[in-house]
């Protein structure tokens, strides 16, 4: 099922109306996704059917990416806000403290998610916040290089590399080990999602200064990295562990920074355990 919600978030000023746009589907104990900056919520395709057969799931486009529509003026796309959108999201469709999978961004919220004691669970595939400042800025520019061309790529050209591996290769390698598996119907798809996605420059302004350095006691905790993550690379999976030590590092072989397409009965199985 495919649907939008909209609801108050709390500000200093009043509340004000966000409206988020989800898929939902299966049964079982709540499982929200949330996907990475630029990308939307078909990032977790490969794996939503494999989940919705022991899980209720529901898949989200982050406010100014996806279907979801920008944020009201006024409200920022920092993380303190993103969490009151989410929390508040929760609220609108009665899901009391849901299990929560993220990748990238979307790893980033989850886990702020959880230091709030807002979820019962999280799973973060190659989680953002876990950088030196290095490391950021090299993440930072690749992303603004692909937004760029993105933007500046024709249509038909998106359309004529995405029929071959080799253009998908072009196209997406960067976030996936294994681009050649994906359809060409997605990675047209997300590569209009990137280029249209309007929340993507404020999201990333907001991101030069966040880092994650919380324990969270008493909370189930799966961190997940590739082997092959060429964006947020695999030794900020250790630094993780440092600062969450009762966390489950896992080690996801031959997986780029959005691994979920390039082994989706793994990660599916990842999720599952994280969220037991």
């Amino acid at each position: 099922m495919t649907a939008t919600v909209s609801f108050p978030v709390p500000t200093a000023h009043g509340p004000r109306p966000v409206t988020v746009s989800y898929a939902r589907a299966g049964r079982g104990e709540p499982l929200l996704l949330l996907h990475g900056i630029g990308h939307h919520r078909q990032a977790w395709d490969p794996v939503v059917d494999i989940l919705a057969a022991e899980r209720d799931v529901i898949a989200v486009d982050l406010p100014g990416f996806g279907a979801s529509p920008s944020l009201p003026d006024g409200l920022a796309y920092d993380l303190p806000t993103t969490t009151a959108v989410f929390s508040a999201f929760c609220e609108a469709l009665e899901l009391e403290r849901p299990h929560v999978a993220g990748n990238s961004l979307g790893g980033l919220l989850a886990l702020e998610l959880g230091r709030e004691k807002r979820v019962r669970s999280v799973t973060a595939l190659s989680p953002a916040g876990f950088w030196s400042e290095a490391e950021r800025r090299y993440a930072f520019g690749v992303l603004l290089t692909m937004r760029h061309l993105s933007r500046r790529m024709p249509l038909p050209l998106v359309e004529s590399l995405s029929r071959t591996a080799a253009g998908r290769t072009a196209l997406t390698s960067t976030i996936y080990a294994r681009p050649g598996r994906r359809s060409p119907e997605a990675v047209v798809a997300e590569t209009l999602a990137l280029a249209r996605a309007t929340g993507f420059d404020q999201t990333l302004r907001a991101g030069t200064t966040v880092k994650f350095t919380d324990d969270l006691p008493g909370l189930p905790v799966t961190v997940a990295w590739g082997t092959r993550d060429w964006l947020l690379v695999r030794r900020q999976g250790v630094r993780a562990k440092q600062i969450i030590p009762r966390a489950r590092l896992v080690r996801l072989p031959g997986c780029g920074h959005v691994p979920m397409n390039d082994d989706p009965a793994l990660v599916a199985r990842v999720l599952l355990d994280g969220s037991r």
